[in-house]
C-alpha cells in the first residue's frame, strides 16, 4: 500500500470515529454503537498491522496470469455430472 493509500485510510478511519462519536450522542451506549466503535478499532489495528510490514506482491510485483483456452470444453467431463438445484441434464437416464 502507498503512503499515499495508507494516508487516505488513516484519514477516512478519522472519519468513522467522529461518525460514531457522533452517534454516540445520539443513541447513548446502545448496542450498535459500542459494536461499531470495537470496528472502528479493529480497522485501526489493522491498519497500523499494514503499515508496519511490507506488501507481498507475486512474481516480483507482477500478477500471475492464468491462460484459459477459447476452445470448448471436452464434453466427455460433464457426464454424470449434476446442475445443482436443476437436475441432471435432459439427455441423461438414471
Amino acid at each position: 500500500m502507498s503512503n499515499t493509500e495508507m494516508m487516505e485510510l488513516q484519514r477516512t478511519i478519522g472519519h468513522l470515529r467522529q461518525c460514531v462519536g457522533s452517534l454516540r450522542t445520539v443513541y447513548g451506549d446502545a448496542a450498535a454503537v459500542r459494536r461499531l466503535a470495537n470496528d472502528v478499532e479493529r480497522l485501526e489495528l489493522d491498519a497500523g498491522d499494514l503499515d508496519e510490514s511490507p506488501p507481498r506482491m507475486a512474481h516480483g510485483g507482477q500478477h500471475e496470469r492464468v491462460p484459459v483456452p477459447d476452445t470448448p470444453y471436452d464434453q466427455t467431463l460433464w457426464l454424470g455430472a449434476d446442475d445443482e438445484g436443476v437436475g441432471g441434464h435432459p439427455h441423461e437416464r438414471r
